[in-house]
């Protein structure tokens, strides 16, 4: 596809970004490693300013914006982290923000938002709902729409997670990611191999609602049914107009895996024991992947990207308290 981003974006987003999110770090996991028989990293994408890697993408799209989408003020719609990393990236620019969310997005997101002096609106009771609201809302004012992840600057912005992987582990054969509209995973699997052509790319979500996976699977955009779940980040469809992540993830991605409730609740749990971090049910599905041996081409040098840690976090301290050793 000819309008697809490209490595030459990437770059170009990493120096419109640099100094505005964190460049985070890779750390080695003994216990992840011990368990798959591999050199396992996790790239603690956690540690940014909003909390998740959705800040890369939302800083490259706002500063690419003409002067005349700035002034309209932006609008989005948002299962939690992407909402945040636009209502930041917006703050920081003097641009005025409307985020729309689900009535199934999590309250600490939703006030997480609002901190920021972003609009957080309900406007539906699934994402699809959620978006659905938001079209409205741009019908009525004609606010700038920033995509959560089928935009080619959101794409280009969270690839340049691949190029600080390369750079900090060039022997890495595997990049293991959470997958859901395909933002992250298509921005990372574009670079990854354009930096290193034969790295594998997999992408891991949960068995209940999973869009990509399905769609991925019939060989075209399928609707789902949205199902509660503990990887609430990765809920919602991927829009039947799609036109970037669902292409460049069917030819891009390696593999597909699903994970199930219990593997994701025992994996946020595993990740606070034994590598003292708090993730959010979205962020550990890659290493509940790796300790249920669900991956089936894994490489020698694995990276696990850490995606976010935006967890209620009394909910996430009795995940813990239920598998404490």
């Amino acid at each position: 596809m000819t309008d697809w981003p490209t490595i030459d974006d990437v770059n170009a987003a990493a120096e419109r970004i640099r100094g505005r999110v964190v460049r985070t770090p890779l750390r080695v996991s003994p216990g992840l490693s011990a368990a798959t028989g591999r050199t396992v990293y996790h790239k603690i994408e956690a540690m940014q300013h909003s909390g998740a890697f959705k800040l890369r993408g939302a800083f490259n799209a706002l500063l690419t914006l003409t002067d005349d989408e700035r002034a309209r003020g932006v609008i989005t719609f948002s299962s939690g982290n992407h909402g945040r990393g636009i209502a930041y990236a917006s703050k920081a620019l003097g641009i005025d923000a409307v985020i729309c969310v689900s009535e199934g997005v999590p309250a600490n997101k939703v006030a997480a938002i609002r901190a920021l002096d972003a609009d957080a609106q309900v406007t539906g009771v699934t994402q699809d709902e959620a978006e659905a609201g938001m079209m409205a809302i741009i019908d009525e004012t004609g606010r700038t729409f920033v995509s959560p992840f089928d935009h080619p600057a959101v794409i280009a912005g969270q690839g340049t997670i691949s190029a600080e992987v390369l750079a900090d582990c060039p022997d890495a054969d595997t990049i293991v990611v959470p997958l859901s509209g395909g933002g992250l995973i298509a921005g990372i699997a574009l670079a990854a191999k354009a930096l290193k052509p034969g790295i594998r790319v997999v992408g891991v979500t949960m068995d209940k609602g999973a869009a990509m996976h399905d769609s991925l699977k019939a060989g075209h955009v399928v609707d789902i049914v949205e199902e509660p779940t503990l990887a609430d980040a990765l809920q919602g469809g991927l829009g039947a107009d799609n036109r970037y992540t669902f292409p460049m993830v069917r030819d891009l991605v390696d593999e597909s895996v699903l994970v199930s409730e219990d593997d994701i609740a025992d994996a946020m749990a595993w990740l606070f024991w034994n590598d003292h971090l708090v993730s959010e049910g979205a962020g550990a599905v890659g290493a509940a992947a790796l300790l249920s041996g669900g991956i089936i081409g894994i490489g020698d040098v694995v990276v696990n990207v850490l995606s976010g840690n935006n967890v209620d976090m009394n909910k996430f301290s009795a995940i813990c308290a239920e598998r404490a050793p």
